[in-house]
């Protein structure tokens, strides 16, 4: 029975798997696309994983042959080799900086409102109320970003977000916005 899954299922699953691994992988590097491509991409390529290795398993007996023509090295070879240079290269541009925030994003979800507050040039009470005027359920201070997402129903990234969006300069954060900081900045007057 097992034979015969791996027959019918093992190729055509490694292919389906790698088709969706393939296509996220392509738009996370030309930056296309939605934000849920990025874990769409980690976490199904784990998945590819389990056919990837049915696939081995049917097709043990060409492996081996491979391997005692000696053609298999090569090319395991080469793919480790393009492996190197990414690991003694600095980040910089856009690489480097979603690799900043997504090294910041879990302190930031995990820090209490008493200690973002001063981020944003506010005190934890006043951060509560920005919070609260866009639908957030916050009652403490003491609370997380993590914590008043998971008791909003909202995202913790948007709640991140919303949380560190610099303020408009006319209307305060119940200015009904949702997305304040994007793309409008206060004007800037030298009186």
């Amino acid at each position: 029975m097992f034979k015969t899954f791996m027959n019918r299922y093992g190729t055509p699953l490694t292919t389906g798997f790698f088709v969706v691994s393939g296509v996220t992988g392509v738009a996370l590097f030309f930056h296309w696309g939605p934000t849920a491509f990025h874990p769409v991409h980690e976490w199904l390529s784990m998945v590819l994983l389990a056919p990837f290795i049915l696939h081995l398993v049917k097709n043990w007996t060409s492996l081996v042959n491979y391997a005692r023509r000696k053609t298999l090295y090569v090319p395991l070879i080469i793919a480790f080799a393009a492996c190197i240079p990414f690991f003694f290269q600095a980040p910089s541009g856009h690489a480097g900086n979603r690799q900043t925030a997504f090294m910041a994003l879990p302190v930031l979800e995990h820090a209490p409102l008493t200690l973002l507050a001063p981020l944003v040039h506010m005190d934890a009470d006043a951060l509560m109320h920005r919070l609260q005027a866009q639908g957030y359920t916050v009652s403490s201070a003491d609370q997380t970003l993590d914590d008043i997402a998971k008791a909003s129903g909202h995202p913790v990234n948007d709640t991140v977000v919303a949380a560190l969006q610099r303020p408009h300069e006319h209307g305060g954060p119940g200015d009904g916005s949702g997305h304040g900081g994007h793309h409008q900045h206060p004007e800037q007057h030298q009186d």
